[in-house]
């Protein structure tokens, strides 16, 4: 999941790292990740895995690494809403 969530970014975020050189816990806005381009990767992850965020997880921490977009997409395929 997490080499998936990378591609979505690497996409979708135009990060200055390549997709390879985020680990899972490295902040993502620290790396460039702005309002703008978090609004965008969300869109890409919905449809990347098929789900929608549910407003409780629409924050910056929820999209601040891959490990917590992970742990967000997670919690929302172990409870479809």
């Amino acid at each position: 999941m997490h080499d998936r969530i990378r591609a979505v970014i690497a996409n979708t975020a135009k990060l200055p790292v390549p997709p390879g050189g985020i680990g899972d816990g490295d902040s993502l806005h620290a790396l460039g990740l702005t309002s703008m381009t978090t609004v965008s990767l969300m869109l890409a992850l919905e449809d990347a895995f098929e789900v929608e965020f549910p407003d409780a997880l629409l924050s910056a921490q929820t999209f601040g690494s891959v490990a917590s977009i992970a742990a967000a997409l997670q919690s929302i395929q172990a409870h479809p809403q």
